[in-house]
């Protein structure tokens, strides 16, 4: 890294630019640039402005003056991109680096890995990264781990999970991850993270267009957020037991695919007629609710790039939040807003489970129309709350609208942006503290 007194500073001013820049909020100062901060839309402005500056070309800049953590966060948003997540100098007391290096740690692992190729992740690689992590930043002693891979996710009645990826040559396989701080083996499970790790989603025999295929890599961006997410809950202080749950699958086309029509029987003995093999996220999120289900935990929290519905519902700047618990729903809203990241909550009632029927089993896994039909991610939702214990209390489910960018806007660059880590994170302490 370059000395630090030969980069570019970048310093924050509340004052317009001179007249000479017109209404600029980046200008040069006599040590680098100076971001003419908007009031009222502050953040949002720093992380503009960072992104112009990476759009210069510029690899590292030193931060100067006096910035709060929200705003050198901001800034590191929009400078770094899918080829460097490093570049930012931070500034402050000792306390908020060392914080905003932790943030940076685990987004950079979860963008990363969202960002590799369908060809580097396999499932069972998807698998063996993410317990690395959390075995790196946990420490010796306090984390096991269990991966189950094709034929043995059959035996032990994983079928959402196998039927998706039974059609690839790469096996589909299922993270149980233990992280148990207390040394305790009889210790209770106080929360489990799931996570669907889709590595490639090329929609199965419902093909999806080459347009809509073309970022399917990410579609295991909800496993790489909640292991995001536990290891930044692990660098918070977390005390208390948690599972982490990933279901990951490559959903492809072969003779061995599983196809229209077929019906899938759950181990709490729910039959599904799948009416939609692109709506396969669901699918293995069902196993993997089940399993969290069957640790006891009291707080169950999914995270998912699940549907296209979420996006056209809140476009891709906010992740979507559902909830049969409506008290616990608001301290999610709450908790997120506190970390910055937008998040909001769309419409789920018990009746959302028979949006999707079958004359044939239980449910459907989808509608069989174009995206499945109006409200298509509250049905989703509807769909995985059959498989929560507790009427769904204590469960929240995260669609991940904000989670990827196909093309580089204004605000961010092309790729993972590794929206929710912050909010689930934050969720798993103040939950597990009350």
């Amino acid at each position: 890294m370059e000395s630090t007194t030969n980069l570019l500073h970048i310093s924050l001013t509340q004052q317009p630019a001179a007249a000479a820049f017109g209404k600029a909020s980046l200008t040069p100062s006599s040590q680098g640039y100076q971001i003419h901060v908007k009031a009222g839309d502050e953040l949002r402005s720093i992380q503009k402005a960072a992104r112009q500056l990476d759009n210069l070309g510029l690899t590292e800049v030193q931060l100067a003056g006096d910035w709060s953590l929200e705003a050198q966060w901001a800034f590191y948003q929009g400078f770094i991109n899918a080829k460097r997540f490093s570049g930012v100098n931070f500034t402050g007391d000792a306390a908020t680096v060392t914080r905003l290096q932790q943030l940076v740690r685990c987004y950079s692992f979860a963008r990363g890995l969202i960002n590799q190729t369908p060809e580097q992740l396999s499932p069972e690689l998807l698998c063996q990264h993410a317990a690395a992590f959390i075995q790196e930043v946990a420490g010796d002693g306090k984390v096991s781990q269990q991966i189950l891979l094709g034929e043995q996710l059959q035996q032990a009645g994983w079928h959402g999970i196998y039927q998706v990826g039974r059609g690839s040559d790469r096996a589909p396989a299922l993270l149980e991850l233990d992280f148990n701080p207390t040394g305790n083996p009889d210790a209770p499970v106080a929360a489990a993270l799931v996570g669907k790790g889709i590595t490639f989603d090329s929609g199965g025999y419902s093909i999806k267009a080459t347009e809509g295929m073309l970022t399917m890599k990410c579609d295991m961006g909800g496993a790489a957020t909640v292991t995001a997410a536990l290891a930044l809950a692990i660098l918070g202080g977390l005390t208390q037991r948690v599972k982490l749950i990933l279901c990951c699958a490559e959903n492809l086309i072969s003779g061995h695919a599983y196809k229209l029509g077929d019906i899938i029987t759950y181990k709490n003995g729910t039959t599904v007629e799948i009416v939609n093999t692109d709506a396969e996220g669901r699918l293995v999120l069902a196993d993997g609710l089940q399993l969290a289900g069957d640790s006891g935990a009291g707080l169950i929290i999914d995270a998912a790039t699940l549907t296209g519905a979420a996006q056209t519902a809140v476009g891709t700047e906010y992740n979507a939040l559902f909830a049969l618990d409506q008290v616990l729903a608001q301290r999610a809203l709450a908790y997120a807003a506190e970390q910055q990241e937008l998040t909001w909550q769309l419409p789920l009632a018990k009746w959302h489970q028979q949006q999707c029927p079958s004359p044939y089993a239980d449910t459907a896994n989808s509608r069989p129309v174009k995206g499945g039909g109006a409200g298509g991610a509250s049905n989703a939702a509807g769909f995985l709350s059959r498989f929560v214990p507790n009427d769904g209390q204590g469960w929240l489910h995260f669609d991940l609208a904000a989670a990827f960018n196909g093309s580089a806007n204004a605000y961010w660059a092309a790729g993972a942006t590794g929206q929710g880590i912050r909010t689930i994170a934050a969720t798993l302490l103040a939950e597990l503290s009350a």
